[in-house]
């Protein structure tokens, strides 16, 4: 597997060094995996592939020194500020059940699984019922495709798939400002449905983390 180290970029650059690492593995027939590691400055709202933006306050958000962006992957809104997000690029093929969505994010979350469990922090699959809910907030939402301790969500995952390979990318929530994140998304954060690192161990750095999965 190939590992980029971790780096803080904007958030469109963000999105284009993912972008680029896809093409790149679909033009080289690449059969070698790629891990990436990131973070954001300054602080960026990412907007699902087809989510509306509707509910975006624009001027708030530049008031207050925040980017938005749109991603590849589908899925709703999420803030990146005090988060480690991952991606990971493989052909479809590298996965024992790759043509499965589902089971797809099953394999590829499994490496975050067995990393955090090294911390003594012990992860598992989100609900996999429909969801059908007015929130923008990507995080409010628990899918098949996020990882969750003590049934709070704390990684949300999301997938591209292009010419026969898969991008998966993901938040992990580092910490969060609930106030901020309210005012953002106009809508009331339930810590009953999300949970941070800082509040499963205070102990554990960010630097802790990147260490762990790199």
């Amino acid at each position: 597997m190939k590992f980029i180290s971790y780096e803080v970029k904007s958030g469109s650059e963000n999105m284009q060094i993912d972008l680029d690492l896809l093409n790149f593995a679909i033009k080289s027939k690449s059969q070698e995996p790629i891990f990436r590691l990131y973070g954001w400055s300054p602080a960026c709202i990412s907007l699902g592939r087809n989510q509306k933006d509707d509910f975006v306050n624009f001027e708030f958000l530049k008031s207050n020194n925040i980017d938005v962006v749109r991603r590849l992957t589908g899925g709703r809104a999420l803030l990146h500020d005090d988060e480690i997000t991952y991606s990971f690029i493989c052909p479809v093929n590298y996965l024992e059940n790759g043509e499965s969505v589902v089971q797809s994010y099953k394999e590829i979350s499994q490496l975050l699984i067995d990393k955090f469990q090294k911390l003594g922090i012990d992860l598992t699959f989100g609900s996999q019922k429909p969801v059908h809910t007015k929130f923008d907030y990507c995080m409010l939402i628990s899918t098949g495709a996020d990882l969750c301790y003590n049934g709070k969500k704390l990684i949300g995952s999301a997938q591209f798939r292009k010419d026969g390979y898969i991008l998966q990318h993901g938040s992990i929530l580092y910490d969060y400002d609930r106030e901020l994140l309210e005012k953002i998304f106009g809508e009331k954060i339930d810590t009953n449905s999300i949970v941070s690192i800082k509040e499963i161990n205070p102990n554990i750095t960010k630097e802790d983390i990147i260490t762990l999965l790199q």
